[in-house]
């Protein structure tokens, strides 16, 4: 069991004019544990670290500690910054390159890609911002890889998120790598979000991803049945009918409320599955293959190795191997 000073430390920097949305955002996930981790040790040590006050959006924040900090962090979070005409604090660079080169990861928020860019982290790697501010931040940093269509990117210690409620992917994302999906969407569910989209999904989503709209009560129903059945050999027609509506109609509300085509969504949601099982049960995989309508071990390592990067044997060594105690 881990003691209180084993906790895995994340510092939030704030520095120059941060926005308070994915300060906020940052500061909910990772410094409130979901009840499977609230023992002692079994979350994070948030810190807020600043020179001196700052103003959040309308609020006048005071740090805890100095930025010099950040080199003892585990992971460095780099909220938005509210002016990227301006080229960010010297001390904010410098605190998050020191963070690096001792071996944190470092993740940005939005344009808090920019404070990444100048301290040389995005260069050779492939990073993301809000779709409005990519093709400045392209032209800034020529050697990074900006993607203006994907919701986040993890290059292992450098990760990056678009705009707003990207900045909540990325954030249950990072809890996903350190403690596993079921905690994950544990802490999805309290903030009244669906599970954390993958990252390669776009960011021009026509409606939320959330179905709380009440003209998306029959497709949230659907969702929620779906998600029931994830065991059985389900397919668009099947779908279809269970909404009263032709496939057609029911491909195009899905990409409009979900960014996906049904397949899809019923592909990641069999994954997502088969994560939670292979993090907390001994299940074969052929077990596995069943439990999540893959049908059989060769069905499920194809698709799983396509959609996580790893095969599923791989996946429940490396994740039985890492997750805090």
């Amino acid at each position: 069991m881990r003691t209180l000073s084993d906790m895995p430390s994340v510092a939030l920097l704030a520095a120059g004019r941060p926005l308070h949305f994915e300060l906020g955002v940052a500061y909910e996930i990772f410094g409130n544990p979901p009840v499977e981790r609230r023992g002692p040790g079994q979350w994070y040590d948030v810190t807020l670290l600043g020179d001196t006050a700052v103003r959040v959006g309308p609020f006048l924040v005071e740090p805890e500690r100095g930025l010099a900090h950040a080199a003892g962090a585990d992971l460095v979070v780099v909220p938005a910054c509210a002016d990227v005409d301006e080229p960010p604090p010297v001390e904010l660079v410098e605190a998050v390159r020191a963070a690096y080169e001792a071996g944190a990861r470092v993740a940005s928020l939005c344009t808090g890609a920019f404070v990444l860019g100048a301290a040389g982290l995005l260069d050779g790697r492939r990073a993301t911002t809000h779709w409005a501010h990519a093709e400045e931040l392209a032209a800034r940093h020529p050697l990074a890889e900006v993607d203006a269509d994907v919701l986040y990117t993890d290059n292992g210690r450098i990760l990056t998120a678009a705009g707003k409620a990207a900045a909540v992917d990325l954030c249950l994302h990072i809890v996903h790598r350190d403690h596993g999906a079921a905690v994950a969407n544990s802490v999805a569910r309290r903030l009244v979000m669906p599970p954390h989209r993958p990252g390669g999904q776009a960011q021009f989503v026509s409606t939320p991803v959330q179905v709380t709209g009440e003209g998306d009560a029959p497709l949230a129903d659907l969702l929620a049945w779906a998600g029931q059945r994830l065991d059985q050999p389900l397919t668009v027609v099947d779908l279809a009918r269970r909404a009263n509506t032709s496939t057609r109609h029911l491909g195009r509300r899905f990409r409009a409320v979900t960014g996906q085509t049904p397949l899809q969504w019923l592909l990641a949601q069999r994954v997502r599955r088969a994560q939670e099982l292979l993090e907390s049960t001994d299940e074969s995989i052929e077990s596995v293959a069943r439990a999540t309508g893959m049908g059989t071990a060769t069905t499920l390592r194809r698709q799983f190795k396509r959609v996580a990067g790893v095969p599923p044997d791989s996946y429940r060594r490396a994740f039985r191997g890492t997750i805090h105690a």
